[in-house]
């Protein structure tokens, strides 16, 4: 699967890796991404999502059936 949060819609981004001498490499940053479970109480089932740290903390703050309605308006499958 690719590295992308299915929240915030987060991926890699490209940059340089810079060494002491100032020569400039080509690295990619990665989001930093977990895998969670969540039980949605309404629909009496757990679901598995990919976040970064950046949307649980969103799921915490919003509550998760928002942030799920909030994902079923952008057409995405849960």
């Amino acid at each position: 699967m690719a590295r992308v949060c299915q929240v915030t819609g987060r991926k890699p981004v490209v940059g340089h890796k810079v060494s002491f001498s100032n020569k400039k490499a080509k690295r990619r940053f990665l989001p930093n991404l977990q895998t969670k479970r969540f039980y949605i109480a309404e629909e009496d089932r757990w679901i598995t999502l990919k976040l970064t740290t950046d949307a649980i903390r969103t799921i915490n703050k919003n509550g998760l059936t928002t942030v799920l309605n909030e994902l079923r308006e952008k057409g995405m499958a849960i």
